[in-house]
């Protein structure tokens, strides 16, 4: 899958290019808006990775250019913009997606996954583990065939997990991809603990086997076995 991603930031573009290429994309990058265009006309690609402010270019712009010689490329919009306007604007004007910065690389992943089986009338993404399912695009998770009922947060909190589902994941990980608190005066750890206890009374008390499993001393994982 050819992915182009036109993003000013050196160090946002190149963590892009290294992380979308370790999951087997072939990726191009546009450090500018006059470097977008010249690509998007000299190439074809499965997937444009769009940010809004631009140098020689307005992101809006670039956007309704692209739709109007091709309607079928899908576009995920990723901006620090993150106004309800600039969302309504974005997907007005052809987006498929739009996230906003910071966010987690494993939702990117999973957003990038869904519009890749979009395009090619596949089930939507989901994440899996053991009797634990995870739909991102219906936002609806079941364990054992029943379905749980999570809060807003508590859903972008498992699917964190699963995921990273056989890694470590910090306190410090949660508040910045989850809660995005970043610059707080005190640590998250305490709402993070009330969280986490209530999403495994709901995910792992009804049932045999425990899937979130806490590592003293560093934070959480999720997996079968007892870590």
């Amino acid at each position: 899958m050819r992915i182009l991603v036109i993003e000013d930031e050196l160090k946002v573009a190149e963590a892009l290019k290294q992380g979308l290429e370790r999951e087997r994309y072939e990726v191009t990058l546009a450090r500018t808006g006059e470097r977008g265009y010249f690509l998007l006309g000299a190439r074809e690609f499965d997937l444009v990775i769009l940010d809004l402010m631009l140098p020689e270019a307005n992101g809006f712009e670039m956007l309704s250019t692209l739709r109007r010689r091709d309607a079928a490329t899908p576009v995920l919009i990723l901006t620090a913009r993150d106004s309800v306007a600039d969302r309504v604007k974005g997907l007005d004007l052809g987006a498929d997606d739009y996230l906003v910065k910071p966010f987690a690389f494993a939702e990117l992943l999973a957003r990038v996954r869904a519009l890749a089986r979009r395009g090619r009338g596949e089930p939507p993404p989901r994440l899996d583990i053991a009797d634990l399912s995870v739909d991102l695009v219906a936002r609806k998770v079941l364990r054992a065939g029943r379905t749980l009922t999570l809060t807003a947060r508590e859903f972008e909190l498992l699917a964190y997990l699963v995921a990273h589902q056989g890694q470590v994941v910090s306190r410090e990980m949660l508040a910045r991809d989850v809660w995005k608190e970043t610059a707080r005066v005190t640590p998250l750890d305490n709402v993070i603990n009330v969280h986490m206890a209530r999403l495994r009374r709901k995910v792992d008390e009804p049932f045999q086997d425990r899937l979130i499993h806490t590592v003293r001393g560093v934070g959480f994982i999720v997996q079968l076995e007892e870590p």
